[in-house]
């Protein structure tokens, strides 16, 4: 039986927690550089619906373009200039702050009080459509999001850049969740742990109020991160084990696109019709997100596919007793994405200003290689809850403009 455990020590109750730089790469990390964010136009998300609102009912649903600001920060302002609580305002996924992105917010408004929202008009924050519909926009119901990133001053020959980008349409990306997830330096994985440490044994050393939080967003924040981080780490140790995108015995099925996950009954072998739809991209292998297992749960890995997980997971014995403690459900995420529609072109440096948030085709863009150091157009788009810097670290390391 193959040993799948690491040479870390598993028996101090504290953990500690590697940066996004300690996981593994699918191509081996690069040595290509660029700048990334050098203005708030250079990376541009635009959220896409998987639905078309109704026109009718009490929510009042407005896609708004926002410029360095939060998601947080753009319902805030919302509640601030309609009166309506917080929790009367809804969004489907969280969106970059340093960045110019456009968004679908709900807010519970009665029609005749749609006006007010127009004192939330400002050099940051524009409303480009309102519709009514029925429901409350959830988490999560957005179909994907289309990006456009300039990475400007590209340090590394342009044929390494473009054999990269080849390099992830072809073998797909590792699905890591974002460094936004865990916080600066950190510091969410370190709340959620001190947190959970105290819950699960009282009689320890006492943990400081400022690390209970009271908040259920927060609440919700700091699961999230633990939950991210514990499958970050098991992706990136198939990652070592060169089957991420491999089947192993045991492994549970994702339909791409799709939440759908399906398991082959232990009586069953993987075949040529599933390798094939492997890879295809029509399915995936998927990873843990750790949680409180349910006894009807038809998709639980098993066999070797377990072992590699249950090795992991025993490395973050407070993050996984915590999240059993506070009755977390498991669940499941594909090991890698592929990006829709990924193309590239390059831009001039020198002499040319940001890109406008635009669906046409800048005049200034060639297929034809810069003099010197360029700037680097990527244009896809990505499903929900997928991370475009996980694709670009791929691809290079980037640098943020401060």
């Amino acid at each position: 039986m193959p040993d799948y455990s690491s040479a870390s020590d598993s028996s101090s109750p504290i953990e500690t927690f590697n940066s996004i730089d300690s996981l593994a790469y699918a191509n081996c990390k690069t040595e290509l550089r660029a700048t990334l964010k050098q203005e708030f136009a250079d990376f541009q998300v635009d959220e896409q619906l998987g639905f078309k609102p109704t026109e009718k009912g009490e929510h009042l649903y407005l896609r708004i373009e926002k410029t360095d600001q939060s998601t947080v920060d753009v319902a805030k302002r919302l509640s601030e200039v309609s009166g309506v609580h917080g929790s009367e305002i809804g969004y489907s996924g969280m969106k970059d702050r340093r960045a110019q992105t456009r968004q679908w917010f709900s807010i519970k408004l009665p029609p005749s009080r749609g006006s007010e929202l127009a004192t939330l008009e400002s050099d940051s924050l524009h409303i480009l459509e309102s519709h009514r519909n029925s429901r409350k926009l959830k988490i999560g119901t957005h179909r994907s999001n289309h990006f456009r990133v300039v990475l400007r001053d590209c340090n590394g020959a342009r044929e390494e850049f473009e054999e990269r980008l080849r390099q992830i349409e072809h073998t797909g990306v590792p699905n890591y969740f974002g460094s936004q997830r865990f916080g600066r330096q950190l510091s969410n994985l370190a709340q959620v742990q001190a947190w959970m440490a105290a819950e699960l044994d009282p009689t320890a050393a006492a943990v400081s109020s400022q690390a209970i939080p009271k908040q259920r967003f927060k609440r919700s924040l700091l699961f999230s991160a633990a939950r991210s981080y514990l499958f970050n780490q098991l992706l990136s140790r198939r990652l070592e084990l060169g089957n991420w995108n491999r089947y192993v015995t045991g492994d549970v099925l994702n339909l791409d696109g799709t939440e759908r996950c399906f398991a082959l009954q232990q009586s069953l072998e993987w075949d040529e019709t599933l390798q094939r739809r492997l890879e295809q991209f029509d399915i995936h292998i998927t990873g843990p997100l750790p949680g409180d297992v349910d006894s009807k749960d038809r998709y639980v890995s098993y066999g070797e596919a377990a072992d590699i997980e249950d090795a992991v997971c025993k490395e973050f014995s407070t993050l996984m007793a915590g999240l059993k403690y506070f009755g977390l459900k498991a669940a499941r995420r594909p090991l890698r994405f592929r990006p829709i529609d990924l193309s590239w072109e390059w831009r001039q440096s020198e002499g040319v200003g940001s890109a406008e948030l635009s669906a046409e085709p800048s005049t200034e863009l060639s297929t034809e290689p810069p003099e010197g150091p360029g700037d680097l157009i990527l244009d896809f788009s990505l499903g929900k809850g997928v991370y475009a810097t996980s694709l670009l670290r791929e691809l290079c390391v980037t640098k943020e403009h401060a």
